[in-house]
């Protein structure tokens, strides 16, 4: 498995446990085999040294919902192309979403981005499996043999499962495999035809909102039917407060609960739309600034649970064009790190929360060993410049599409190494340090 390393002087963040301070790391045959906490250990024999000089080294992070194209829309993204944009913004592992053609919805299609993600993948890539067959919201599919060829979720992607016998029936297999289910809190007829958030802005702008209830009645009618079937439910993305207290009670009364939020809710609001920006058309829409602030002290308190970058590849074709016209989506794998960061410089969350939103907390819903720096982990692991300055250029980003919300933006902060099962998948220019032989 190659000769061990020693990443030596860091300071170490463990996000399942929410220690942090100076020590090493030593991996070996793929796994961390040691943890030295206040300590820089002499280099065993045969290995390799990194001095890490202060940085931060932490467990990789967790991307629980990416939009891959391949199969079927590769010329906005691929596995190669998507998992080295992750490699390059410290994501070790995805879960790519079922939302390809054909749908993620039969086991040959689950083993084929497997093999796909096997030979062409320089991160961790783990398939989520349609819940209705063709993401129609009719049928569903059989959760035994996805779950049995290696589907780690189930979800219709951009669509919410609107069908209330559907959703039932779905949480019930779901309860009965050990499965976890992730919906799009969207309903659709409330939606409409809007495309920005609701409010004073849209009508400023013109443009048909979309109310917060679109939002919190999908999500009230599934927390009913998680009370029915007891089964594990993921609201994939909430963004309003009303949500938060939803998902608040719905956790105080005993129910398996969990929700994600998009970096976008996180970082942007409806501001950021300004002049027709399509890179900003996202669902859920952005919110308002008192919204947003609302969502970080939810993530701040725990209510919510994990980060995810909605990755979202589009091309000229779907977003040069009209804001009403234009497709939702934009990336968000390569800048989830540095966009969370801005959170951490400007006091609204800890180092170590922000990581545990992005490592522990989606590796423990899918039930993963990683998201965690211990003996016998994986060796998946970023090393950290939180003070790195940067402006953003999206023709610099890994990405085939370059809808990044954040293009010309400051930020502060990046992965500078990245490494899967030990193995390096990706240097910064910005960090020089060269493995050395130990010698004793």
């Amino acid at each position: 498995m190659g000769e061990p390393l020693l990443l030596a002087d860091a300071h170490l963040v463990d996000p399942a446990t929410g220690r942090e301070g100076r020590g090493s790391v030593l991996v070996r045959d793929g796994r961390i085999a040691d943890v030295a906490w206040g300590a820089t250990p002499g280099t065993p024999e045969g290995a390799r040294r990194i001095d890490c000089a202060g940085l931060t080294l932490a467990p990789g992070l967790v991307d629980l919902r990416a939009f891959v194209g391949e199969p079927g829309a590769e010329h906005r993204e691929t596995l190669a192309s998507a998992s080295a944009a992750a490699a390059a913004g410290g994501v070790t592992t995805l879960v790519c979403m079922p939302d390809t053609n054909p749908v993620i919805d039969g086991a040959p299609i689950v083993d084929f981005v497997l093999r796909r993600a096997r030979d062409t993948a320089c991160v961790n890539v783990l398939p989520a499996a349609a819940i209705t067959k063709g993401l129609e919201g009719r049928e569903m599919t059989e959760f035994g043999l996805l779950q049995e060829a290696g589907a780690v979720a189930f979800t219709d992607g951009l669509k919410a499962v609107t069908n209330a016998q559907v959703m039932r029936r779905a949480l019930t297999y779901a309860r009965d495999f050990g499965a976890l289910l992730m919906q799009h809190v969207e309903e659709p007829d409330l939606v409409g035809e809007g495309v920005m958030n609701e409010g004073e802005m849209a009508s400023r702008l013109g443009l048909a909102g979309i109310p917060r209830e679109a939002e919190t009645v999908m999500l009230e009618r599934d927390i009913r039917l998680v009370r029915l079937t007891r089964a594990r439910y993921h609201a994939a993305m909430i963004s309003c407060p009303d949500s938060i207290e939803i998902v608040r009670q719905a956790k105080h009364d005993g129910l398996p609960v969990t929700c994600g939020i998009s970096i976008n809710n996180l970082i942007l609001n409806e501001g950021d739309i300004g002049g027709y920006r399509t890179f900003c058309k996202l669902s859920p829409p952005l919110r308002t600034e008192e919204d947003r602030l609302a969502m970080v002290q939810a993530l701040a308190d725990g209510v919510i649970d994990v980060i995810v970058s909605d990755h979202n590849p589009q091309d000229v074709e779907t977003k040069r064009l009209p804001f009403a016209e234009a497709a939702d989506g934009a990336l968000g794998i390569e800048t989830l790190l540095g966009a969370g960061l801005r959170l951490v410089h400007d006091g609204s969350l800890t180092l170590p929360r922000l990581l545990a939103a992005l490592t522990s907390g989606p590796a423990g819903l899918l039930r993963r060993e990683a998201g965690r720096l211990a003996p016998g982990a994986p060796a998946d692991l970023i090393l950290i410049d939180p003070e790195l300055p940067y402006v953003l250029d999206k023709t610099k980003l890994k990405s085939r599409s370059k809808n990044s919300p954040f293009d010309e933006a400051r930020l502060q902060g990046a992965a500078v190494l990245t490494l899967v099962a030990g193995r390096e998948v990706f240097r910064h220019d910005a960090f020089t340090q060269d493995a050395s032989a130990g010698t004793a």
